[in-house]
């Protein structure tokens, strides 16, 4: 049963009003320009690339419980990967409950520090490139499909929101990478 007070003339309206910012980042979620984060997110998955390849120690942690450059490149790929499966879930089911991708057993699972990060750099690139072709293809009503989405808290949510989180996601992991390069 949905929310009575998310019922707008018997429709449910998703929970998308997110004007929020980022307090580390200072990214600002803002759903008006959303088709613009396509672009966005596979300039900023290369952007990653460049900094992962230029880094010879990319795979050493400088705090032990926090990802190395390489651990955050293969976190953002695999990001933009499960985001544009969700996007095209969306478009052929209604409303479709989103599954957490696994984060932190990810990392583990398919031993980020331990890839090659030429390897990483050429998929980052890619992942951002198939997710950005993806919302490329979006029409104005795709816009408003809407997914059952886990994060910040179990809400409907539509593809101009996941698209602008996925914008805020690689904004905010080429920050986590960048403050731990040497200049």
């Amino acid at each position: 049963m949905p929310d009575p007070s998310r019922l707008r003339d018997g429709v449910t309206v998703p929970v998308d009003n997110m004007e929020e910012t980022c307090d580390w980042c200072g990214f600002v979620y803002d759903l008006g320009p959303s088709d613009r984060s396509a672009s966005a997110i596979a300039d900023g998955a290369s952007q990653m690339a460049d900094l992962i390849v230029g880094a010879t120690d990319a795979a050493a942690r400088r705090v032990d419980d926090t990802w190395s450059p390489l651990e955050y490149a293969c976190h953002l790929r695999d990001v933009l990967l499960v985001q544009r499966e969700r996007v095209l879930l969306a478009r052929r089911e209604d409303a479709p409950l989103i599954v957490p991708m696994g984060r932190d057993e990810r990392a583990d699972h398919d031993g980020y520090a331990a890839q090659d990060r030429a390897d990483v750099a050429v998929q980052l690139t890619q992942a951002g490139k198939l997710l950005a072709n993806v919302l490329g293809r979006l029409g104005p009503s795709d816009w408003d499909r809407t997914v059952q989405y886990n994060y910040p808290e179990p809400a409907e949510r539509s593809l101009r929101w996941l698209a602008v989180h996925t914008h805020h996601e690689v904004t905010h992991h080429l920050l986590d990478v960048t403050s731990q390069l040497d200049p």
